[in-house]
């Protein structure tokens, strides 16, 4: 008997096909399988830069928009003041009483004197335009010689427009001490001349209001000269002077 040897059989031409890898299995260790980490992503909150630059824009809107309601109301107000063509008030002084004068020695030599005064002032307001005018405090200083005897001030008012307001002011000298040429001086001239100089100064605040809103300031200065006669207790002389121009 003849044994056949279990061979496997041979395919034609002696190619062996090559069968394809099996798949790899997973590599345990200690009984866990390790798994692959994959990154993450994460969604970004907005930064602190972002919303600081949001709030200067709304800042900046914010500003750009006042500045034009500014603007606005201003270039409003300037058509207005030049539809009315604005002018400057009148105040001028119309008259001066005294109330009373009094030069007193402090010494036979004469050297020194004392002056108590008290006079009263009557200006005139004149508001020549279509609005009205409103004033403000207004202080006036009577002088002798150049040395400051007594101040007076007129409370701020408000003047309609195309009309005529009178103001009253009253100032008081009392025992005010004069020293050496000055004192003699005015001795002889109220002995003598029986005529003292003196001289009045004072500034007036005055804004023009057109719908509420008042216009820039305007000042109005007085420079009045004044003589006055102890012995009638009566003003003589009144020089006024109100922004260089004399009347």
């Amino acid at each position: 008997m003849t044994t056949r040897n279990n061979e496997p059989p041979q395919s034609n031409g002696g190619d062996r096909r090559q069968r394809p890898p099996a798949p790899q299995q997973p590599q345990h260790s200690n009984g866990y399988m390790h798994q692959q980490h994959h990154p993450q992503y994460y969604p970004q909150t907005p930064s602190r830069s972002s919303s600081s630059a949001s709030l200067k824009g709304c800042c900046c809107c914010l500003f750009l928009l006042l500045s034009f309601l500014a603007l606005l109301v201003l270039a409003v107000v300037l058509i207005v003041l030049l539809a009315v063509k604005p002018k400057k008030p009148q105040f001028d002084l119309q008259q001066v009483g005294v109330q009373y004068m009094g030069i007193t020695p402090n010494n036979p030599s004469g050297t020194t004197a004392s002056l108590s005064l008290t006079i009263r002032l009557l200006f005139t307001a004149v508001n020549p335009n279509k609005v009205g005018i409103k004033y403000g405090e207004s202080r006036f200083t009577v002088m002798y010689r150049g040395i400051p005897l007594g101040k007076a001030s007129v409370p701020g008012f408000y003047q309609d427009a195309h009309s005529v307001r009178q103001v009253v002011a009253t100032i008081g000298v009392d025992r005010v001490n004069l020293l050496q040429a000055d004192a003699a001086d005015l001795i002889r001239d109220a002995s003598l001349n029986d005529r003292v100089e003196l001289r009045v100064l004072g500034d007036v605040g005055a804004k023009i209001r057109v719908m509420n809103f008042d216009s820039p300031g305007v000042q109005v200065s007085v420079d009045c000269a004044i003589a006055i006669s102890p012995r009638k207790q009566s003003l003589t002389y009144k020089q006024c002077g109100f922004d260089g121009l004399s009347v």
